[in-house]
């Protein structure tokens, strides 16, 4: 606060800013840590990991890869177009339909919101890491997508993609749907899922790839943070409620899983849209 008379103490704000510095440095050196553990982990780690492949079902991805989401009444203005892609939450693994996935879940959410009818296409496979998802871009071209979710993570967890390659791989991603669709659409990173909560990965390993799961998402943030538009949405943790949010697999949202989630991305991407304008 100032003196009296109005002036302002310049120093003032200056040890609040000093601890901010201090915690994310704090911050970096423990997932520096953590990531050190991980390594030394790692036989543990593939004894566990084979494990949970063998016993954890493997479910189908969604059906129908594009729909539309209406309004409750007579639209208020033109569709909105959803572009979804990324991994096996992208392509709606944990649900028999895209309209209780993420993309039909979101473009819900979006309609009611808004007032306008969503139109929402997915690009998601199962087993996709950054990488691979940027390889499987679909070119430009066509009608141009007002939002774009982006959904990766989970796969380089699991296969120890390292936090350098990782966001090389997340900046590369933003910069060539920037490329494809231009600056318009708002551009939305869905955060790593907290992994350290996933009820079908067995202790230590569940704690592990959490610790493995915060030091990509953190990059990631770093990454989006430096990128005009972008915004990074945490997923919503399913605390106190994991047998709804999980599907059966206890790995992949179920339906009230993709819907929480949506929740929580919907008010960003409307955001991200008005700032794009």
């Amino acid at each position: 606060m100032g003196e009296a008379g109005g002036t302002r103490d310049a120093s003032a704000g200056r040890p609040a800013r000093t601890e901010q510095v201090g915690a994310g440095r704090m911050r970096r050196m423990l997932l520096a840590a953590a990531q050190v553990l991980v390594w030394a982990a790692v036989p543990v780690l593939v004894v566990q990991g084979r494990g949970v492949r063998r016993t954890t079902p493997r479910l189908p991805e969604a059906r129908g890869p594009a729909g539309a989401s209406p309004t409750a009444g007579e639209p208020v203005g033109p569709p909105l177009r959803l572009l979804v892609v990324g991994d096996s939450t992208a392509a709606g693994v944990g649900v028999e339909s895209h309209g209780d996935g993420i993309a039909g879940r979101l473009g819900a959410e979006l309609a009611a919101r808004t007032g306008r009818e969503v139109r929402w296409r997915v690009d998601g496979r199962s087993g996709r890491t950054a990488r691979d998802v940027l390889a499987a871009l679909a070119p430009g071209g066509g009608d141009r997508p007002d939002v774009v979710l982006v959904l990766v993570g989970v796969n380089d967890v699991l296969r120890m993609t390292s936090v350098r390659a990782y966001a090389r791989s997340v900046g590369a991603i933003i910069a060539a749907l920037r490329e494809r669709h231009g600056a318009g659409p708002a551009l939305v990173l869905g955060a790593v899922p907290e992994m350290g909560g996933f009820p079908a990965l067995p202790w230590p390993l569940r704690p592990l790839l959490g610790l493995r799961a915060r030091a990509l998402d953190a990059a990631a943030m770093r990454v989006s943070a430096a990128e005009p538009g972008v915004a990074h949405v945490p997923m919503p943790r399913a605390d106190g409620a994991a047998a709804e949010f999980y599907a059966a697999d206890r790995f992949h949202p179920g339906a009230a899983g993709y819907a929480l989630w949506a929740a929580g991305l919907a008010p960003v991407c409307l955001a991200g849209r008005a700032e794009a304008r």
